[in-house]
Order: structure tokens, then C-alpha cells, then sequence
């Protein structure tokens, strides 16, 4: 700890990159006084200092810099705006640790400075670093560039170093945040403590131990050139496996790093370079300078111009300096930020030159320029160097792309492939690439990766942890990382372990379906059947046989059962809100008006039957006629107004049923109250069931055609048919519902036919002999019974009964 404040020196190192970026600078700047491009008649000047990356030495040349011009101390004032100091813009230093001290001294007095390497994303804020520039991008680009590597390469189980400094905690923090919103996992997080003798080298190892016990493949390293060399050097020295790393340009291309015995060991290693413009002068340029620095006559001269300035404020000159080569400064040569500070100093050449409004042939403004008011200049400008167009944004960074950089060992050190670009977006050449494991590309993935049509059911703490559920029938996969599955819309299906929906098609009994077809063929047959009994009625309208039916009125009762076979027609094809509204009234109607002419005739033998004669034909004139078709009105009218109740109450309609199957809509009739769709069957039910009663229990006579015997089973079908038909219908799939309708009309009128009309059908047919008023008509037998009576009452002799079949008479 420091009690007093004596002089920093520079520790005895010597850094060969930090020369060559210096003497970048000094060739720009010689580049633009012997040009007239930039500032004709002008000639920049400069003082270097060595930082040595400390920021208590690189405070030292700074307030140097701010003291006012022609002096070395910094005068207080209220008001700066016409302060002149020493500088009117300063390049550097290369470090963020350093830049984030320096910059907010130099944003006090809005000083332009323009850094070549501090690329810390804080740098941009205009709140506190109103005055600061930078030729590299911000880690933000680089951090971004990163994570879209390791999302292209399939790398979501990662573990994250860096080094505990400003550079690697801010840029951990970065890549921590885009990752975890990006679905990258990581599973091992760690700073490298500095210096390497530092108490925290204990948790570095657990940290190393970790990631070599666990899955993770795959380990970026956001860290300046230092602290990765301590990290491999313990990961070297505990055995750690190979691994991919992933390197922040910091120590991509570090000697520090290259030369570490045993690296060839530690597995795969790419990383994010900044491009930039080719210099091929620059080698020659540093050959010459330092072929001058060698010569004591020129040192000399440069002691005479500015006597002791450095060692006044820096300290003594290192003694390495004074024997440097230019085979220790090759490595450097092509270092990707020479071209770096070269630029910087093109940047606020270009910046002056707007200030001083320069043209072609000079500078017209001849004032002092204030350093606010170069940096009015400084934002958003372009400028040009190398041929390369750069330009500084409303954040002070500039749009230089990057090159991802693998290395490729060739003793002793590793070249740089370039094996992709990121332009915003990355852009990778796979065949350049080659890997540590031979073969195939590393896995770093805590869980392997669903197949289509599944979901991921986070285990633990990490999302990339996880367990592949199926998606179901209904729901599908919308993205690959989804951890539940979505629902499809309602009309909309999908079968199991689906990525997308279908839409569902209408469902309906179609008239093409086997079932309709068959129940067509069914109609056909009864539709026949009542048209042909009902013909044959027509054309033995006068006969005993159609007379005693009823006449006109079993006519009118077959029409009605032929109408009640076409109500059918009603079911099949797409409901419409007619079609629904119509199938009960156009089936129940005429079935009522069938019914009817039956119930008279059956009224008509229970009277004959069981009531006295005087009675019966007093009942039997009221059952013929007129009347009878009042009776047929009466029913039909009953039988409408329990439909028009039904239709005004609880109309059915159509409705689409987009759950009922399960890749269809079900579109059908919807029936509102079934208590309701009962009722309207009461007037038949009652007729059928008067009709019943009054012919199960009559007692046929003998020779005479026995009607209430075919009446008797002609209910029973219609009972057994609509009783048989509750169970079904409710139990049937509702898709099938209609088809079930159908099906029990028509057998319900088959019944009808088959038990009551066609026996006569047969009669009139086959046994015309038998088509005779004694037969057949009541009041016939009637009389012919009373006489027989007589007889037998006079003479008591026994009458012989004729046979139906062989005795016609």
C-alpha cells in the first residue's frame, strides 16, 4: 500500500508491441505533414510516452498534456473554453484499464481521445466519455460475433473465463448476458485473479477441475494476454483435456500466449481479429528508425531540441531501448492494431482538417483551435486510411468487420487461418476448419438435441439441461428451443410429434359414403314399395280389399309413407340451416298423416269388434267420411303445432364441431333440448300406441280376412324400431348420428309396408279370388253373421264357414 506519492517507474521490461504501435503513430503523422491532401501548409507535432501500463505513469504524461501551452502545469480556471492547453487531441493509451482512467480526465476538458485498442463497451458512454474515440470496434461487436459462432457450431454447454480486470470482468458480463438470452448455457463461470501470485489462484484450479470433470467441450476466454498465460499454465500444469477456446483478441495473437511450452496440448483454439488496411511500407519504416536510434549523433540532436521532458516526467529511459532490432520487433510487424493507431491519427487529421475548412490549396483559418472545438469535428466523421473509408458513430466506435482467425501449429508457433468473416453477420468456410478431436467437430452440449416434433423439459437450473417430451396430437412445435408445446387453433389438427398444424377439413355424411349408398339402396326399395302398393291401390280402388283398407284414405296413407321414405333425403350432404329446420317437420308430418289412416282403421275393427251392433254402427258412420279426414286434419294439425313449437323454442342449427374428431370439423345439426326432439314424437307415439290397443286383443273371425292382426305388427315395428333407436342414437359416434336417422325411418316404413300393405299387395295379386265384399267388408259379414244367427237360433242346425282359401264364398 502507498503512503506517499514518489515518482512511478517503469519495472525493466520492454514491450515491442507498444514501440511499434508508437512508431505507427509517428509514420502517420509524417505521412500527413509531407502530404497536402489533409492539411496543406500545416505540420502536426507529438510527444510519445511510455504508459507502461500502469495508470499512475500513464496520469503523468496526461496532466502534461493538459498543461497550458508553453508551460508544464495546469492552470484553474472557472471557465476552460478559452484554455490552450499543451495538445489538441490525444492517441491512446492501448489498454481499457488505462483508457477508463485517462478518458474521464481528458472528457473534463472535452479533449479528443482516440484509443487504438481499448474496446471496453463503458467507453461508450457520451454521459461520462463525452471526448472519447476508438479505432476498434467495442466488445459489444465482438461478444455478439462470439455468441453467434457458438450458436452456428452447435455449442450451447460452455464455460466462461476472464481475466479480473476492467477488460475481462466487463466482457464476461457481456457474453454471460447475450448468451443466456441467445439459449446458451454456462455451466462454469471464473475470473482469472492478477497478479499470478494473487490468493485467488486456489479458485482458478477448482475452477479448471470443474471443467475438466464436466462436459463442457467448449471455453471462452475473454482475458487480456497476461491472465490467459496464467490460466494455461496452470491448465497445462493440471492435465486439463482439450478443449476449443474461444479467444478475445486480446490474447489471440499474444506472444505471451503462443510461446507457452505445451500449447500445442490444449486443444483447438479461434478467436474474433479486427481487419484493417495492409501496410507493407511499415517494416522498411521501422528498419529505418531504428537504424537512426542507433546513431548517437541523432539521439543527441533530439536530447537538444527537448532537453530531459521524458525523464522529467517518466523517469529514466529504459536501458532495452537502447538495443533493440528489428528481429525482436518481426513477431509485431503485421500486428492487427498497428494499422489500428496508424488510423487513429488519419482520424483526427481529417477532424482538424473540417475544422480549419482546408481545400487544396490551404487552410484559411488561421485562429487557435480550441480542443472542444476539434472534437465538434471529431463526431461522426470520415476519414479514410490505407485506402480503408472508416467513420466514428454517435458512440465514438468505428464499422471495421472481423476475421475469425483458428490456429493452425507450425513450429513453434501457430499460424492464423482465416476461417470466416463476421459483417455483421457470420459467415464461416467449415472446409478451412480443423479440430483437436480428429475426424468430426466437438459436442458441448449438456443435452442432446430434440427431434422435430419435441419439446424440452428443463432439468435443474440450466435451460440447455433438459428431457425431449413428445409433442401430442393437437399441439406442435413452433421453434426448435421451445420448452412447451404450442396448442393449435380450433380449426386447425396435428398428429403426434408434429412442427406444424393442418387445417381441418369439413366432415359431414357425404352422399358417397358406403353407408349413405346403402341406406340410398334402402330407400330405393321402400320408396318402391310404397309407389307400387300405392299404384296398386289406385288401380283397384273399387275392389273389397282397397275398400275396406280405407279407400282413398290407405291411398293417402301409403303417400304419406312414400314421403316419409323421402325425408331421408333431408339428412345426407352439408347441413344448411334449411336443411336442419326441415328434417323433423318433413319426416314427423307425413308419418303422422300414415299413422293416422291407420289409427281410424283400427278404431273401425275395435268398434266392429267389441262394441254392440247398435253401438258400432252409430261409431262406424262417424269413422268413414268426412269425419275421418277431420280425424287425419285433426293429428296432422296436433303433430305441426308440436313442431312449429319445437322449431320457434329450440331450433336446431348447423354447428361446426372442431373437437368431436380428430382431424376433421364435424359439421352437423345441433339439436338444443333433447326433451323437446322427444316430444315432437308424441302425436305418432300415441297413435301407434291407440292403434295397438285397439287391435292387439280382437278376436279375428273365421273365413273373414283378419286386419288387426296386420295392424297389431305393424306397431310393433314401428315401437320396436324407434325404441331401438334411443340406445343407438346415444350411443353413436355424432359423426354417424344422421346416418342412424336415416336407418330407422326406413325401417320404420319397411316395417309398415311389410306387416300391413304388402299382405294385401299379395292378396290383390295373387289371390284375387279372395278380393270379395264378404271377405272383406265389416258390415257384410255383419249381416251375413246375423242371418247365420238366426238360423242356427230357428233350426239349430250348424253352420258350415267357408274356407279362405279353398272356399271363396
Amino acid at each position: 500500500m502507498r503512503c506517499r506519492p514518489p515518482a512511478a517507474l517503469c519495472g525493466p521490461r520492454f514491450s515491442s508491441l507498444g514501440l511499434l504501435w508508437a512508431l505507427a503513430v509517428k509514420m502517420a503523422v509524417e505521412e500527413i505533414n509531407n502530404g497536402s491532401a489533409l492539411l496543406p501548409g500545416l505540420h502536426l507535432g507529438y510527444d510519445l510516452f511510455d504508459t507502461c501500463s500502469e495508470p499512475m505513469v500513464a496520469m503523468k504524461p496526461s496532466l502534461v498534456f493538459m498543461a497550458k501551452a508553453g508551460s508544464c502545469s495546469i492552470a484553474a480556471y472557472c471557465n476552460y473554453t478559452q484554455y490552450q492547453p499543451r495538445v489538441l487531441a490525444v492517441i491512446g493509451p492501448h489498454s481499457s484499464e488505462l483508457a477508463l482512467v485517462t478518458g474521464k480526465f481528458f472528457s473534463f476538458f472535452l479533449v479528443p481521445q482516440v484509443s487504438y485498442g481499448a474496446s471496453t463497451d463503458r467507453l461508450s458512454n457520451r454521459e461520462i466519455f463525452p471526448s472519447f474515440f476508438r479505432t476498434v470496434p467495442s466488445d459489444q461487436v465482438q461478444v455478439a460475433a462470439m455468441v453467434e459462432l457458438l450458436q452456428e457450431l452447435g455449442w450451447n454447454w460452455v464455460a466462461a473465463v476472464g481475466s479480473d480486470d476492467e477488460y475481462g470482468r466487463q466482457g464476461l458480463s457481456l457474453f454471460s448476458g447475450l448468451a443466456s438470452a441467445r439459449g446458451i448455457c454456462i455451466a462454469h463461470e471464473g475470473l482469472v485473479p492478477l497478479p499470478p501470485g494473487s490468493l485467488r489462484l486456489g479458485a482458478l484450479q477448482g475452477l479448471l477441475r470443474q471443467v475438466n470433470q464436466s462436459s463442457v467441450q467448449v471455453v471462452v476466454l475473454f482475458s487480456s494476454a497476461h491472465a490467459a498465460r496464467t490460466l494455461f499454465s496452470y491448465s497445462i500444469r493440471c492435465k486439463l483435456s482439450p478443449k476449443v477456446w474461444v479467444a478475445s483478441e486480446a490474447w489471440l495473437t499474444s506472444d505471451l500466449v503462443m510461446t507457452l511450452p505445451g500449447m500445442p496440448g490444449v486443444g483447438t483454439v479461434l478467436g474474433f481479429l479486427q481487419q484493417g488496411a495492409p501496410m507493407p511500407e511499415f517494416p522498411s519504416y521501422v528498419r529505418t528508425r531504428l537504424a537512426l536510434a542507433a546513431d548517437p549523433a541523432f539521439c543527441a540532436s533530439l536530447d537538444a531540441e527537448q532537453p530531459g521532458l521524458e525523464e522529467h516526467v517518466v523517469g529514466p529511459r529504459c536501458p532495452q531501448c537502447d538495443h533493440v532490432t528489428l528481429e525482436n520487433l518481426s513477431a509485431g510487424l503485421l500486428h492487427h492494431q498497428t494499422f489500428a493507431a496508424y488510423a487513429a491519427v488519419y482520424g483526427v487529421a481529417q477532424a482538424l482538417h473540417n475544422t480549419l475548412r482546408c481545400n487544396a490549396s490551404g487552410c484559411p483559418r488561421r485562429e487557435p483551435v480550441r480542443p472542444w472545438q476539434l472534437l465538434e469535428n471529431m463526431y461522426n466523421v470520415s476519414f479514410r486510411a490505407r485506402g480503408l473509408a472508416l467513420q466514428f458513430d454517435a458512440s465514438g466506435n468505428v464499422n471495421v468487420d472481423y476475421d475469425l482467425k483458428l490456429w493452425v501449429w507450425q513450429d513453434p508457433t501457430p499460424e492464423l487461418r482465416t476461417v470466416g468473416t463476421f459483417k455483421g453477420r457470420l459467415e464461416l468456410w467449415r472446409s478451412q476448419m480443423c479440430w483437436h478431436t480428429p475426424g468430426k467437430q466437438p459436442v458441448s452440449q449438456c443435452s442432446r438435441q430434440c427431434k422435430e416434433g419435441q419439446v424440452r423439459r428443463v432439468k435443474g437450473f440450466h435451460s440447455c439441461c433438459y428431457d425431449c417430451v413428445d409433442c401430442k396430437a393437437g399441439s406442435y412445435q413452433r421453434n426448435p428451443d421451445d420448452l412447451l408445446c404450442t396448442q393449435c387453433d380450433q380449426d386447425q389438427w396435428s398428429p403426434d410429434r408434429s412442427t406444424r398444424c393442418f387445417a381441418r377439413k369439413p366432415m359431414f355424411l357425404a352422399w358417397g359414403e358406403p353407408a349413405v349408398l346403402l341406406l340410398l339402396a334402402l330407400l330405393a326399395l321402400a320408396l318402391g314399395l310404397a309407389l307400387a302398393a300405392l299404384g296398386l291401390f289406385l288401380w283397384h280402388s273399387d275392389s273389397p280389399l282397397v275398400q275396406a283398407s280405407g279407400g282413398p284414405r290407405a291411398c293417402f296413407g301409403l303417400a304419406c309413407l312414400g314421403l316419409v321414405c323421402l325425408s331421408v333425403l333431408l339428412f345426407p350432404g352439408q347441413p344448411g340451416p334449411a336443411s336442419c329446420l326441415a328434417q323433423q317437420p318433413l319426416f314427423h308430418l307425413p308419418l303422422t298423416g300414415c299413422l293416422s289412416t291407420l289409427f281410424l282403421q283400427a278404431a273401425e275393427i275395435f268398434v266392429g269388434s267389441e262394441l254392440p251392433p247398435s253401438w258400432a254402427e252409430k261409431m262406424r258412420g262417424r269413422l268413414r267420411g268426412p269425419w275421418a279426414w277431420l280425424v287425419v286434419l285433426l293429428a296432422m294439425l296436433a303433430e305441426a303445432a308440436l313442431c312449429a313449437w319445437y322449431l320457434v323454442a329450440f331450433p336446431p342449427e348447423v354447428v361446426t364441431d372442431w373437437r368431436v374428431l380428430p382431424t376433421e370439423a364435424l359439421v352437423h345439426c345441433h339439436v338444443h333440448s333433447w326433451i323437446s326432439f322427444g316430444l315432437v314424437h308424441a302425436t305418432n307415439a300415441m297413435l301407434a300406441f291407440l292403434c295397438f290397443l285397439g287391435t292387439f286383443l280382437v278376436q279375428s273371425r273365421p273365413g273373414r280376412y283378419n286386419g288387426a292382426r296386420g295392424l297389431t305388427f305393424a306397431m310393433l315395428a314401428y315401437f320396436i324400431t324407434w325404441i331401438s333407436f334411443v340406445p343407438l342414437f346415444a350411443n353413436v359416434h355424432v359423426a354417424y348420428q344422421p346416418a342412424v336417422q336415416m336407418g330407422t325411418i326406413l325401417l320404420c316404413a319397411l316395417g309398415i309396408l311389410a306387416t300391413f300393405h304388402l299382405p294385401k299387395c299379395y292378396l290383390l295379386l295373387q289371390r284375387p279370388e279372395l278380393n270379395t265384399p264378404e271377405f272383406f267388408l265389416e258390415d257384410n259379414a255383419r249381416a251375413q253373421g246375423s242371418s247365420w244367427g238366426q238360423g242356427r237360433g230357428e233350426s239349430g242346425q250348424k253352420q258350415v264357414t267357408p274356407d279362405p282359401v279353398t272356399s271363396p264364398q
